[in-house]
């Protein structure tokens, strides 16, 4: 009978752990397997450590390095692209005149002062800030209007979530307004007191 070696362990079925008679078969051997010592200098992998270091585990949806789905809109390049944002953009200038009231105020407003821009005696870098504080008011009108777009599209119910973006939306709108009307009022007031004055 050979020796097992000393890290085997062997494991019979004879009761009370008595070998059997010699010549005699042994009636069942379940099994010889070998025991190793575990190492205390080798840390045991976790499933955490195992998944971050696997360089072939495959990227989960939730992951931030996982890949964007393929979105068909985004397929178009170069000139192609060009056009239909061009085309985007004309059909969301017409849907925010005929949807949005304060659009439409305000698109009035910037046909009015847009000119005067123009037409105003003023410095090339007055000109730019005047002209620029109406466009801003245009810009911060129409994301606001998205914004409400995209809650009105999610749920039309009252969230108290739903509300703060919608207000935080509108106090974006009004911070434009300001800066528009300060922007005015600091450079071109003084233009038309003296015009005033003169005619008085």
């Amino acid at each position: 009978m050979q020796a097992a070696e000393p890290f085997d362990d062997v494991r019979d079925d004879a009761p009370n752990g008595t070998a059997p008679a010699e010549g005699m078969a042994r009636p069942h051997v379940a099994s010889i397997h070998r025991v190793t010592r575990p190492d205390p200098n080798h840390a045991q992998a976790t499933p955490d450590s195992h998944h971050a270091h696997d360089p072939h585990e495959p990227l989960g949806p939730d992951d931030p390095l996982a890949p964007l789905p393929f979105n068909p809109y985004k397929g178009n390049r170069g000139v192609t692209r060009a056009w239909h944002a061009l085309k985007n953009s004309l059909a969301g200038f017409r849907v925010a005149i005929r949807e949005e009231s304060a659009f439409r105020q305000e698109l009035t407003l910037a046909a009015i002062l847009l000119p005067c821009g123009v037409l105003v005696p003023v410095e090339p870098v007055a000109r730019v800030l005047l002209l620029g504080s109406v466009l801003l008011v245009l810009i911060v009108e129409l994301l606001n209007s998205s914004v409400e777009a995209a809650i009105d599209r999610i749920s039309l119910e009252r969230h108290e979530l739903s509300r703060r973006a919608k207000d935080f939306g509108s106090a974006a709108v009004t911070v434009a307004l300001c800066i528009c009307v300060m922007t005015w009022a600091l450079l071109v007031g003084p233009l038309a007191w003296h015009w005033i004055a003169s005619l008085v």
